[in-house]
């Protein structure tokens, strides 16, 4: 076996020329996976003056030297363009969509968490906490039934955090 089975890392053995060659490769793959944030998803095309260490998944439709590796996280160093393929689990933080996104084995799904909200299948289920809602008063009609449900459900939004008290 000459890499790992999870992330590929080149793994040294005895005997090995150049030991600091596969040594300083898989550092830089170490380093890719594990700052875990990335500036794009939506990019196809590698940028023209990267920084070292940033990194990208690449988009559909990949050109250049980027070229069919559509779906794998692009990170530059100083030797070019390393690619890290994902595996199921991964997580990262994507800049400019400002959410983590994770891979489940077969494509990368946007995070449950954002900062306007939950997502459950990338539907917004809860968002932002609204105002106070006021308490119920005396009405020309009473009907104590609605109104025990309506404070139930009132307390149960407050206690969920839906609501300010």
């Amino acid at each position: 076996m000459d890499a790992s089975p999870r992330w590929a890392l080149p793994l040294l053995f005895a005997g090995q020329a150049q030991k600091e060659i596969f040594h300083n490769e898989a550092l830089m793959l170490v380093d890719a996976l594990l700052h875990g944030a990335v500036e794009s998803i939506d990019v196809a095309e590698p940028p023209a003056d990267p920084a070292d260490g940033q990194c990208w998944i690449i988009a559909a439709g990949a050109s250049g030297a980027w070229s069919g590796q559509a779906g794998l996280i692009a990170c530059w160093t100083e030797g070019g363009w390393r690619y890290v393929a994902p595996r199921a689990g991964l997580a990262v933080h994507v800049a400019d969509r400002g959410h983590a996104f994770f891979h489940d084995g077969i494509e990368w799904r946007a995070g449950a968490i954002r900062d306007d909200g939950l997502y459950q299948n990338d539907e917004k289920i809860v968002g932002a906490r609204q105002p106070a809602i006021a308490n119920i008063g005396r009405g020309a009609v009473i009907d104590a039934e609605a109104r025990s449900t309506i404070a139930a459900i009132l307390t149960a939004l407050r206690t969920h955090g839906l609501i300010a008290s």
